[in-house]
């Protein structure tokens, strides 16, 4: 059992940066993909960037190219978003995942936080 926890969520003004956290229990995690999902009030929980083991590919839903960043260091067990040139619509709770595929949907994860909420104001 992998347990994650999400961390440097917060209410930043637009066009400014935040980078989340997401902390793993288990060592066992280095060997995972991990996704970075995001949902906001009233929507459904939608993809926004992926990585592999050990960290050498990456994916990204297309309104977040160029702006997010999804990296991993191992030797912590904790994988990274960093989320530059932030929008109001990037406004969230964003949850880290953990599962055997690097994939964009939510049941290609078996592990999951419990979400941080990112704020973005105009």
């Amino acid at each position: 059992q992998v347990q994650l926890e999400e961390s440097g969520g917060g209410l930043v003004q637009a066009g400014n940066s935040l980078r989340l956290s997401c902390a793993a229990s288990e060592r066992t995690f280095r060997t995972y993909a991990v996704g970075w999902f995001r949902q906001a009030p009233g929507k459904d929980r939608e993809f926004v960037a992926a990585i592999g083991w050990p960290g050498d590919s990456t994916s990204y839903t297309d309104s977040v190219k160029g702006r997010f960043t999804i990296s991993r260091d191992n030797a912590k067990n904790t994988v990274y978003l960093q989320m530059n040139s932030l929008k109001p619509d990037d406004t969230a709770v964003y949850y880290c995942a953990a599962g055997v595929s690097r994939g964009p949907f939510t049941r290609s994860y078996d592990y999951w936080g419990q979400g941080t909420q990112v704020t973005v104001s105009s």
